[in-house]
């Protein structure tokens, strides 16, 4: 094969070479002005967050699962509800519905990774309170289906839109559907912090409010204390770099399709390998871009050894860790999501990746399936 390259899977020191100078002098104003905590920066990176989802609102927070906890505390689901959700994301997804109080209920997904609709009116009890749609690797969920359902049964609807920031659905973005839409910050995700970081997008003025008392301890007023809550605000710096970043966030994702579509073009007709591609009524933003592969784990070795950095999201589903053996869950229960767990492998697609380096995978790839 060709001379070796070293591809690592994403580069969180080489993301902001090109900007560093201005991210520097982003956060010299913070240091200069000396307010730390919900300084302007965190007002005005919300505003322009809340203009680029298309909703009235947005809070900006410590971190995409506060914005998932504090959701469902804003939403009174709490001890004794049920929210209906999925087993083959970050293990956040889920435990948010924990820590509120709730109980998860997981459904199975369909060949896109995300939540079949057909699968949520079956699992509905008289307990149930909330759907958590999670768009998954940055491809949308059916939302239209998913709203008609929530109608028809009075529930909430949170979107998790941690992978998906500024993914649409029949061209309208995600975090604006539901009640809430809760994205993070988190260093790997295309808009991202140094550190953790989170929003909240919502219509719902109410929930609004709600939402920045309890991020802040529960404070409505100075001095005025209406909430038992913790402190989930994101950071006045944070909100400093964010501004930067916000202005290449187009740029960036336009990147990061083209790479994906270079990937789809090339692997298409690999028989070993099923790629993901837009649903007809979807735009996907890849945060990661995840191929279903035969001999996975091999195939994954091969490619370490040839430089090329790749994960597994995620090899073993929520329902089958060790946490959820309470919800009574066994191997079998979501055979889908199982089945993919298998074969999912996650390639390199961030939109610092140069041309050759895209055709480096590809070949690798194609090299081993080849042998």
């Amino acid at each position: 094969m060709r001379c070796l390259m070293n591809i690592p899977y994403v580069d969180l020191a080489e993301q902001h070479v090109p900007i560093k100078e201005k991210l520097l002098e982003a956060v010299g104003k913070v240091l200069d002005q000396g307010k730390f905590v919900l300084g302007e920066e965190v007002a005005e990176f919300e505003e322009r967050f809340a203009k680029l989802c298309g909703v009235q609102y947005a809070a900006a927070l410590n971190s995409g699962t506060d914005a998932l906890i504090l959701a469902l505390r804003a939403l009174g689901v709490g001890e004794g509800a049920e929210v209906i959700t999925v087993s083959n994301s970050f293990v956040s997804s889920t435990s948010c519905i924990v820590c509120a109080g709730a109980k998860p209920v997981f459904v199975d997904v369909g060949e896109d990774y995300l939540i079949d609709p057909a699968l949520i009116e079956k699992a509905i009890t008289p307990r149930t309170k909330a759907i958590l749609p999670v768009h998954w690797t940055g491809r949308p969920c059916d939302m239209a289906a998913i709203m008609i359902i929530a109608k028809k049964h009075k529930l909430f609807v949170i979107e998790d839109c941690a992978q998906a920031v500024c993914a649409e659905y029949r061209g309208q973005k995600v975090g604006s559907f539901g009640d809430a839409g809760c994205f993070s910050l988190h260093p790997l995700k295309t808009l991202n912090v140094c550190g953790d970081g989170g929003v909240l997008t919502t219509n719902n003025k109410n929930m609004h409010e709600k939402i920045l008392a309890l991020r802040n301890n529960g404070f409505y007023r100075h001095n005025e204390c209406i909430y038992w809550s913790n402190n989930s605000r994101l950071d006045t710096i944070h909100a400093a770099m964010l501004l930067v970043k916000m202005d290449y966030l187009e740029k960036w994702t336009r990147e990061r399709r083209a790479n994906a579509y270079f990937y789809q073009k090339q692997l298409k007709n690999l028989p070993q390998v099923q790629v993901p591609a837009d649903g007809k009524d979807t735009h996907a933003v890849y945060h990661t871009f995840i191929i279903q592969a035969d001999r996975r784990d091999e195939l994954q070795a091969f490619l370490t050894e040839k430089g090329v950095g790749t994960k597994v999201h995620y090899a073993v589903p929520i329902h089958l860790q060790p946490v959820a053996k309470e919800l009574g869950y066994k191997n079998g229960s979501l055979p889908v999501t199982e089945r993919q767990a298998q074969r999912v492998l996650s390639l390199p697609v961030a939109q610092s990746l140069r041309p050759e380096m895209l055709e480096y995978v590809v070949n690798a790839i194609q090299d081993f399936y080849k042998k």
